[in-house]
């Protein structure tokens, strides 16, 4: 199965990169991965359909923060930095995507994209728009869970994982605030933090706060979510739900 990789564009180092860990996770679940390159943003990138030709999943990455304005919003003085040659070809291919139901797996930002496509928002920084919030920026190793979450009855996800509450890392300042169209939440911290959502009408559309390729190779649950998303991509590759 050939998944598709969203990748990152550093400004500094003029690079453009993918961190091995969603490489690895996607191999060892069976997966190719193909990372998808971003363009300047005077140079004409490829229309979502070529990208998605060929491709049998999409996997959203993390990484920076989302524009505002992609949710009709001012930036706030705690927002982050952004990348609009992401952002657009993120949310095009995204929504391109749920139109052919085609698997998507989104990846802390990643979810928070799925959210946008689907016309949801996010908080821009959840420890001054939300408060009392866990530490959700956790300072211990990435594979490391930092804090635990509830997963919703009756979703795709806890079938998935195989537990109403699990251990996950935590790298994030922004989460989805108002769910968009079709999607329902899934998993939240202990603190109410929306840390899941998923589609239950799609083949596999499922987004998660956390980062589970930073897990996979010491948590079955994680590795079990590549899995799925895995099994997933094979049936849309052979034209099955």
């Amino acid at each position: 199965m050939h998944i598709g990789i969203t990748t990152a564009l550093d400004y500094d180092s003029d690079r453009i990169n993918c961190p091995r860990d969603y490489v690895e996770a996607t191999r060892s679940a069976g997966g190719i991965p193909w990372l998808l390159p971003l363009f300047h943003r005077d140079t004409e990138a490829p229309e979502p359909r070529e990208y998605l030709d060929g491709l049998d999943g999409l996997l959203l990455s993390g990484g920076v923060d989302v524009d505002p304005a992609r949710f009709g919003e001012e930036p706030l003085p705690d927002l982050g930095s952004v990348t609009p040659e992401r952002d657009a070809i993120e949310l095009a291919l995204t929504r391109r995507a749920l139109e052919k139901d085609i698997p998507v797996l989104g990846i802390c930002r990643g979810a928070q994209v799925l959210n946008i496509a689907a016309g949801g928002s996010v908080y821009q920084d959840i420890n001054s728009q939300v408060g009392g919030v866990l530490q959700h920026r956790q300072t211990s190793p990435r594979w490391h869970p930092a804090h635990t979450i509830s997963v919703t009855r009756d979703t795709r996800l806890l079938r998935i994982l195989g537990s109403s509450r699990i251990g996950v890392n935590s790298v994030h300042h922004q989460s989805v605030r108002d769910l968009g169209s079709g999607l329902v939440v899934s998993a939240r911290a202990p603190d109410g933090v929306i840390e899941a959502i998923e589609s239950r009408d799609a083949s596999f559309v499922v987004g998660v706060q956390w980062h589970p390729e930073n897990m996979a190779k010491s948590s079955p649950p994680m590795r079990a979510l590549f899995e799925a998303f895995m099994e997933a991509a094979k049936k849309h590759s052979r034209g099955l739900r």
